[in-house]
């Protein structure tokens, strides 16, 4: 079984959208039944849309489900501070851009670009694990290449 590594608030939004989709059946199977008694179901748009919203919405209940039950919270790990690894606030300075840039690494879960959650599995995210502070790197892009120097490692 593999794990789905995420911060305590990471899960509780996985949590939090679980009950929204679970909310969201009970409307559908509503709409399911007015839809039926329109009569012919056979021509009937709204039931079949209705119908398609339902099983995209068990097969994303079902997926979060079995997120849920392999979550492991890593803020309860005990994750070394001195390297990358997942969880890690890393600080960074773009050596091409001469500024400064702070990234969290998380899970493809919980990455979020806008909120500057890199996901472990990026190209970026990739390369940071398991460096150190003080370290230089390349990283190739789709874009090009990126050069950094790492400056901090955090823990939340």
């Amino acid at each position: 079984m593999n794990e789905v590594y995420l911060t305590k608030a990471g899960y509780q939004k996985l949590y939090d959208e679980l009950d929204r989709l679970k909310v969201e059946r009970i409307k559908i199977s509503k709409a399911i039944e007015e839809a039926r008694l329109q009569g012919d179901i056979s021509e009937n748009a709204e039931y079949d849309a209705a119908k398609e919203a339902q099983a995209h919405n068990t097969a994303k209940i079902a997926e979060f489900e079995m997120k849920l039950a392999k979550v492991r919270i890593i803020e309860n790990e005990n994750i070394p501070s001195d390297k990358i690894y997942i969880g890690a606030i890393v600080t960074m300075k773009d050596l091409d851009q001469e500024e400064e840039l702070q990234y969290m690494l998380v899970s493809p879960e919980e990455a979020d670009y806008e909120a500057n959650k890199l996901s472990i599995f990026s190209p970026v995210g990739k390369a940071l694990m398991g460096q150190s502070e003080g370290q230089q790197l390349e990283i190739k892009v789709p874009a090009g290449v990126l050069r950094y120097m790492i400056v901090k490692i955090e823990r939340p």
